[in-house]
């Protein structure tokens, strides 16, 4: 809400420092700035907060960044992914190929460098320009790759107009550069104003802007997507240390009770994160001020999605061991049999105890508002794909429960298990990992999750690893991460900078076991049914592959999601570009 009354406040001083003919007779607003504006801190930070509409948020349809995780193979939204589905096409319009937010941070960081006060003063908001450049780089590059890269500010007369794409190399080297700028800068978390970009967070999303990397020139090594000359062992290198440089800050610890069974619930069912360590940076709501969201009304239904049966079946058993191998699995024909003897994260992720409150009130449930079963006999925004329900983010008092659309639930943007989940998969990809590593990151996940401690010189082989090509720690680093990280944005972007299509090409995404009996009742006449709620005709209301499991693409997808290698990992430069200027080229596979 801060930065709203800041940004108002501007445009108001803009607008009242002059009469309305002058206004109206001046040239754009770096030119009125170069009179009016750039001369205290203050300045500064008003200008800056316009950047921080470039984060996460909980937009007014949906659940935010905890429905991201539907353009990859943990989640199954009623409507597919167009880029897994392989139909993306090219469009007319520029999509997200977009300099606006670039051009006016290159203008503040022209512009500080003019003014008379102490670097003190205003060196945290030049750090947050500094972080908002790479930010805003950093997402063109994961979309299209190699991009021209401008840090200047450019007139209608610039060559820079005209320029070539910039190899993608080297607008890593500049966002890391921009990164190191920032992380100089800004200040650590417990000096910084709440809410504002910190230290520690820099140091996290530099490391996670190396990792990607690091892995992208390492996987698509000998592909039209490679780095000539380049295995990513650099960025490897860089991504360790810099979670590393966060991890010895001793600053940050992650958030714990000792309670298993709540505490990883609790980072995402708060209206108030401030006095949450583990997140280093979050978005605040409030219903008073008129600055809510709409999550609690999908996190009380089912959502028009639903978690895959993949994901559900990468969670441990509570003997450390995977499905496969451990004697503690009771299989997958009932929701309670699913989270029996399971991580307890899983308890926490989805809906599975029958009576199980959605909304309660001064701690006591409201009546109409429990867990039955899941919501595959709905439609729309209300219904279950694959009948696996998220429950992650779900706040129970919420006062956005009466009201489904002004939820007020903080939003977590950067926590610290990310760092510790960024070094150890820094590390085991560049074979230098060691046990005292693993301690430090892996172990403490799990230990707050309370799950038994990875051993990495007796890692169970099982048979159902998702990379048997690749060593059992990096199975391992991966498996954690996809559990502590899902539904939180991240599971797309990793199977792309892994070149993971395997996991895509041809497949659909499975939920829940479809138990006949318990969805269709007993039939006593031709139009009534009894003793089992409505009639689910598989193949008509739903569908259920051979082996009984819930499979909602099998109509639209018979073939499976048709990602093309050669072409999907990037997104087309947009035509319109490439007419205005010749210099550009198009990506592979959208010629």
């Amino acid at each position: 809400m801060k930065k709203i009354i800041y940004l108002i406040v501007f445009s108001f001083t803009v607008l009242t420092s002059c009469d309305l003919d002058d206004y109206l007779n001046k040239t754009p607003l770096d030119s009125i700035t170069d009179v009016d504006y750039w001369k205290s801190a203050s300045d500064l930070q008003l200008y800056v907060n316009q950047f921080y509409t470039m984060l996460p948020q909980f937009p007014s349809w949906g659940g935010g960044y905890l429905w991201e995780d539907n353009n990859s193979d943990n989640m199954a939204s009623r409507f597919y992914d167009n880029r897994l589905a392989g139909t993306n096409t090219i469009t007319t319009n520029n999509g997200s190929w977009d300099y606006s937010r670039i051009r006016s941070i290159n203008i503040m960081l022209n512009k500080y460098k003019e003014m008379s006060v102490s670097e003190s003063e205003i060196a945290p908001y030049v750090g947050e320009a500094y972080f908002f450049r790479a930010f805003a780089y950093f997402n063109l590059v994961r979309q299209y790759g190699d991009v021209p890269y401008v840090s200047q500010v450019l007139t209608p007369d610039s060559e820079e107009l005209f320029a070539a794409r910039t190899p993608r190399k080297e607008v890593i080297d500049y966002i890391l550069d921009d990164l190191s700028q920032a992380i100089e800068k800004l200040p650590p978390k417990a000096a910084s104003t709440r809410n504002r970009i910190n230290k520690e967070s820099a140091l996290l999303y530099k490391s996670r802007v190396a990792l990607y990397e690091g892995t992208w020139e390492k996987y698509h090594q000998e592909t039209v997507f490679g780095v000539k000359g380049s295995n990513g062992q650099e960025y490897l290198e860089i991504a360790a240390s810099a979670a590393k440089q966060l991890m010895d800050m001793n600053t940050i610890e992650l958030y714990s009770t000792g309670n298993p069974e709540v505490d990883y619930a609790s980072l995402f069912n708060r209206d108030d994160l401030s006095g949450i360590g583990e997140v280093l940076l979050s978005r605040d709501y409030n219903i008073s001020l008129n600055t809510v969201h709409n999550l609690q009304r999908y996190t009380t239904s089912g959502a028009g999605t639903g978690l895959t049966k993949s994901l559900i079946e990468s969670y441990l058993c509570e003997d450390g061991k995977p499905i496969s191998l451990s004697p503690l699995y009771r299989g997958d024909k009932s929701l309670e049999m699913v989270v029996e003897n399971r991580d307890p994260r899983l308890r926490q992720m989805i809906y599975w105890k029958e009576g199980e409150p959605r909304r309660t009130q001064n701690g006591v449930p409201v009546p109409g508002y429990e867990f039955t079963r899941p919501y595959i006999d709905q439609g729309g925004e209300g219904g279950n794909t694959t009948g696996y329900m998220l429950k992650k983010g779900l706040d129970t008092e919420s006062r956005g429960q009466p009201d489904p659309n002004a939820s007020e639930t903080s939003m977590p943007i950067f926590r610290y298990a990310e760092a510790l989940l960024n070094y150890a998969e820094a590390k085991a990809e560049l074979g230098t990992i060691t046990q005292n590593d693993i301690d430090l990151t892996i172990n403490k996940i799990r230990s707050r999750a309370g799950m038994p401690a990875l051993n990495l010189h007796s890692i169970a082989n099982d048979p159902d690893w998702q990379f048997p090509e690749l060593s059992p720690i990096i199975n391992e680093v991966r498996r954690e991460r996809r559990i502590e990280l899902a539904c939180e944005g991240y599971r797309g972007d990793d199977l792309l900078r892994w070149r993971a299509h395997h996991l895509i090409v041809g497949k659909r995404p499975l939920g829940y076991w479809f138990d006949k009996d318990f969805w269709t009742g007993v039939q006593d006449s031709e139009d009534n049914y009894v003793d089992g709620g409505p009639l689910l005709i598989p193949g008509k209301d739903i569908f259920v592959n051979e082996d009984g499991y819930l499979d909602p693409y099998q109509k639209n997808l018979p073939n499976g999601f048709g990602f093309k290698p050669d072409r999907d990992y990037l997104y087309p430069v947009p035509p319109a570009q490439i007419s205005l200027n010749g210099e550009l080229t198009q990506n592979p596979g959208w010629e």
